[in-house]
């Protein structure tokens, strides 16, 4: 009967940590546009790699610069509060949106994109999810330690693939 306050302490610390732990390492970061991937590949039949590019060397390119999104947002194309906000905040202005990223990598690691889309044709959506059907981009959880997002890859993920499609790279492919 002693030990009962002892291991209810320790659960209710425990739920505590398991709780609040995450809350406290991560801050949100909200994307400073209102997107819809839906809209521009529904409507407007853009493609992944119409706005996130590879350049000529076969690295990848990032997010989308202002000059691709403002080719089309010059001047409104629709009636949405978004669209004139996007204009009037960035287009206009020629101000470059600050994306929050959502997968950047450690120092000591090289994802090839080209590699896995030109060579091995690997669809976007293996990867990234239905990202092309999300009207709304969600907000970065960024954690305050490491600067590394929720969303950044794990290895396990890559080792997990990998496996699936019998590739036996050397792991300094990746690791450099």
């Amino acid at each position: 009967m002693k030990a009962l306050p002892f291991v209810a302490g320790v659960l209710l610390a425990l739920g505590a940590g398991w709780a609040g732990f995450p809350r406290a390492i991560y801050q949100t970061r909200p994307q400073p546009v209102d997107f819809s991937h839906r809209v521009h590949a529904d409507k407007a039949g853009t493609k992944c790699d119409d706005c996130h590019a590879l350049r000529e060397d076969g690295t990848f390119a990032g997010l989308p610069a202002l000059e691709k999104c403002a080719g089309c947002h010059a001047a409104p194309m629709g009636s949405t509060p978004a669209e004139k906000a996007f204009i009037d905040q960035y287009a206009a202005p020629n101000r470059e949106p600050q994306w929050a990223t959502y997968g950047r990598q450690p120092a000591n690691v090289y994802f090839p994109h080209a590699v896995h889309v030109r060579k091995d044709k690997v669809k976007c959506e293996e990867c990234h999810g239905d990202v092309g059907k999300s009207d709304k981009l969600p907000a970065a959880r960024l954690d305050r330690v490491s600067g590394y997002t929720s969303e950044t890859m794990r290895m396990q993920t890559c080792i997990d693939c990998h496996t699936k499609n019998h590739i036996t790279d050397s792991c300094l492919e990746c690791h450099k």
